[in-house]
């Protein structure tokens, strides 16, 4: 190995979620919020002209994200994640 650490799939993955989850923690310290988790207007915009700009159900599926994430409802990870990541 180049670097000289011996990294199997499983370490990639955990650091690379470990960099999401700090990544967010920081973005969260920046003001970043819930608000601020939305689609871009050429995903809720039909090609046919005219849009709602707004999905259904998408703060279920947002909710349902930070869940999956290991996050809090504000989207916020929760002390339970830090601590499995081992940030904590």
């Amino acid at each position: 190995y180049v670097t000289g650490w011996n990294f199997d799939k499983n370490k990639f993955l955990k650091t690379g979620e470990r960099i999401f989850n700090l990544k967010r923690l920081y973005n969260t310290r920046l003001g970043v919020s819930r608000k601020d988790d939305i689609l871009p207007p050429r995903i809720l915009t039909h090609k046919t002209g005219g849009g709602t700009n707004e999905l259904p159900f998408f703060n279920n599926m947002l909710n349902e994200y930070y869940k999956y994430r290991g996050w809090d409802e504000f989207g916020i990870p929760t002390k339970e994640k830090l601590r499995e990541l081992e940030i904590i």
